[in-house]
């Protein structure tokens, strides 16, 4: 147990619960270790660089950043001011996020919905440098302030004609990627490869997994992706972002996905799992609250 005796959502008790063949190699940080201790875990896992750093609690993005060198982390390390993780960078170039329901009376699971991520990608046209390709895209220009603190005097570069440059290398909304409902292509193929690997995690029955995959049809084969994350009750069927639907879509979206979380709670408290308590929960916000004050700034 961490946080004063409650558990938030640790990313690597998550990690822990999921079959390694699944998801990168991932690696616990201490807040306030030596570095040193830092250099000896990245030689014992053997995770190289670039790698992936992100708070072991995070908030939609906030604080997860690509290193590409000892330098990098150990800027990272200086700051933070929470647990993070090290992990492996996924080789592939696709993410989608796929939402998974399964009653804990069933042998199979369903797909609620998918979301698939375009990542914040500006290609060059010869003549204008990166910060005013940015600032032609409305939605890319929320994100000037955050991408200026991080690439400094690197968004003055002018990009060759048809030169692209992936900027926020993962797919979050808050961070600029945008969210496309792919929920048409839920198949029987992939509900099996998504059932197969989640009914190996203990207790799983309501979440979202964001994956990265190497193509369409080798993920519903099972093959070439990788878990980034799974979110369990706090999830959102994210695919409702997708700029096309309407807010009574989402409206409608949500409910259906609160009654899937409602009735799966009932049937586990009748096997026995406790309700969370008021007091509990409060304590839990409280401890969001917190978390998120350390990393949204950072």
């Amino acid at each position: 147990m961490k946080n004063g005796g409650f558990v938030m959502d640790s990313k690597i008790e998550i990690y822990d619960l999921i079959p390694k063949q699944f998801y990168p190699k991932t690696e616990f940080v201490k807040e306030n270790i030596p570095f040193h201790d830092v250099e000896l875990v990245l030689d014992t896992s053997k995770i190289k660089f670039p790698l992936i750093v992100k708070p072991d609690i995070g908030l939609r993005g906030s604080a997860v950043k690509k290193v590409i060198n000892l330098d990098e982390l150990k800027a990272y390390h200086v700051k933070a001011n929470f647990d993070y993780l090290l992990q492996d960078l996924i080789p592939y170039q696709n993410e989608v996020g796929i939402f998974y329901v399964r009653f804990p009376h069933e042998k199979q699971g369903k797909i609620t919905g998918i979301v698939a991520k375009e990542f914040l990608i500006v290609e060059g046209d010869g003549l204008s440098s990166i910060e005013e390709l940015l600032k032609a895209n409305p939605r890319y220009e929320l994100q000037l302030k955050a991408l200026e603190k991080e690439y400094g005097n690197e968004l003055q570069t002018i990009l060759a004609s048809g030169e692209k440059r992936n900027l926020v290398p993962y797919g979050n909304h808050a961070r600029g990627a945008k969210f496309l409902d792919y929920s048409h292509l839920i198949s029987p193929e992939l509900t099996k490869v998504i059932d197969d690997m989640c009914l190996q995690i203990p207790e799983f029955y309501f979440g979202r997994m964001d994956l990265m995959y190497h193509s369409w049809s080798e993920l519903e084969q099972g093959k070439n992706f990788a878990i980034v994350e799974l979110n369990g009750a706090a999830s959102e069927p994210t695919h409702i972002y997708d700029p096309k639907h309407s807010l009574f879509f989402a409206w409608k979206e949500l409910a259906r996905h609160i009654r899937y979380m409602f009735h799966i709670s009932v049937a586990n408290h009748k096997r026995g799992f406790p309700y969370l308590s008021h007091k509990e929960g409060m304590e839990q916000y409280r401890l969001h609250l917190e978390q998120s004050n350390r990393i949204v700034n950072f």
